[in-house]
């Protein structure tokens, strides 16, 4: 099989993992190939709005185990093909030459065993930065089950890391997965976090220590192939983020691409908008200071389709509400609908000495049509006093959500 084939096979049998993003990381290119700067590798949009990609491949979708979902497991009938070391560096620093590409994500199926294939992975890595000097961006898959030296040493040539817990609990890991064991997923994941808070902890003392995973980790999630509520999911995400130093969680809704009777019907649509949701409650807990207690409870464990998860914490705390821009804290700000960090950074800034109103609010970016409910300026409201929750929730309903059910 030549490499055409093997990076048509192996590129497409990784487009299933959702966890690549930006990179965050600061790796110097002085006197190397590359650079990974902070605005960020993969197919991703980085603030400013462009797009930066790189070479997502599977080292090989051979894979010892035979789980429910996964399109490579063991016993589906598809076409198999498997990288050399070699090859894949050689791919990296060709693409790059041409500039088709930022950086590389490489992922792969378990190989013979744990060992072996997370071995084969950091001789790529640690190839293409000490043989062929390169300084871009690469993002590499610690295996669960694999030794912690070895995840270590794939982590100092690498600027992330990733360990895919794949399902929100053992239960259901048990029954899609059966041949993989939770404990061992999770035991890499605390490691990273340990060792990037160590390697960070030193840095900032301007010590020098050997580099390790400087963009942190990631995991990703699958949602609507079992049967675990949004509830539970936030809940677990917001643990891995506290206690595991997590980066960043994705979600991957469930895309049918197997026969079982414990999964959904092949015929059963991508839960996209679910997916979407629990993108925004992911955010709210991340950058503004929500807990997953606070987003859903007990009584209430899903996410609404019809409004964003900021909408339904406001609905459920009317009380709190209207907010006075005027003196309001900036933690306070930011639970308000229409107003976003820089939003809440701009009020708190400007109006120390500059007398607000609702149209020098509209130019910092404040989106009033969502906000003017829940706002007053000095005890004025911009429209009419509304605080009922269904007339609420009919006017601040999302229309897009129509359209990303059916995309």
């Amino acid at each position: 099989m030549n490499i055409k084939e093997k990076l048509e096979i192996l590129s497409d049998a990784a487009k299933y993992d959702a966890s690549c993003s930006s990179s965050g990381s600061s790796r110097g290119s002085s006197g190397g190939l590359g650079s990974a700067s902070s605005s960020g590798i993969c197919h991703s949009w980085t603030a400013d709005g462009r797009c930066v990609s790189l070479l997502k491949i599977l080292l090989t979708n051979y894979c010892i185990y035979d789980c429910s979902y996964c399109c490579n497991r063991r016993t589906n009938k598809v076409r198999r093909a498997a990288f050399t070391v070699d090859e894949i560096v050689d791919l990296t620093i060709s693409f790059y030459r041409r500039n088709y590409i930022e950086g590389l994500f490489l992922s792969s199926g378990i190989i013979k065993d744990e060992d072996t294939t997370q071995g084969l992975i950091m001789r790529v890595v640690k190839k293409l930065r000490l043989e062929h000097g390169f300084r871009g961006y690469i993002h590499t898959k610690a295996i669960p089950g694999a030794s912690r030296e070895l995840i270590r040493e794939t982590g100092r040539y690498s600027d992330r890391l990733s360990v895919n817990i794949e399902l929100p609990s053992e239960k259901s890991l048990k029954l899609l997965a059966p041949e993989k064991n939770r404990e061992n997923i999770l035991k890499p994941i605390k490691y990273i976090g340990e060792e990037y808070e160590h390697y960070q902890l030193e840095r900032s003392k301007k010590k020098r220590v050997p580099e390790f995973a400087p963009a942190g980790h990631t995991s990703q999630l699958i949602v609507g192939a079992s049967p675990e509520s949004d509830r539970q999911i936030l809940n677990l995400a917001e643990n891995l983020y506290n206690r595991m130093s997590l980066k960043r969680v994705y979600y991957s809704a469930y895309m049918p691409v197997n026969n079982s009777e414990n999964l959904p019907a092949l015929s059963t649509k991508p839960p996209l908008l679910r997916e979407h949701r629990l993108y925004q409650a992911d955010w709210l807990m991340r950058l503004y200071g929500f807990e997953a207690r606070e987003i859903l409870d007990e009584r209430d464990p899903f996410l609404k389709e019809e409004y964003d998860p900021k909408v339904g914490w406001t609905l459920n705390n009317l009380d709190l509400f209207p907010v006075e821009i005027t003196r309001a804290s900036y933690e306070l700000l930011l639970r308000v609908p229409g107003i976003g960090i820089k939003g809440a950074k701009r009020i708190v800034h400007y109006r120390r000495d500059t007398v607000l109103n609702f149209e020098s609010l509209k130019k910092m970016g404040i989106v009033l049509k969502r906000a003017k409910y829940f706002i007053t300026i000095n005890g004025r409201y911009m429209d009419s006093y509304i605080l009922d929750k269904d007339i609420l929730i009919g006017r601040l309903s999302d229309k897009r959500s129509s359209q990303l059910q059916l995309f």
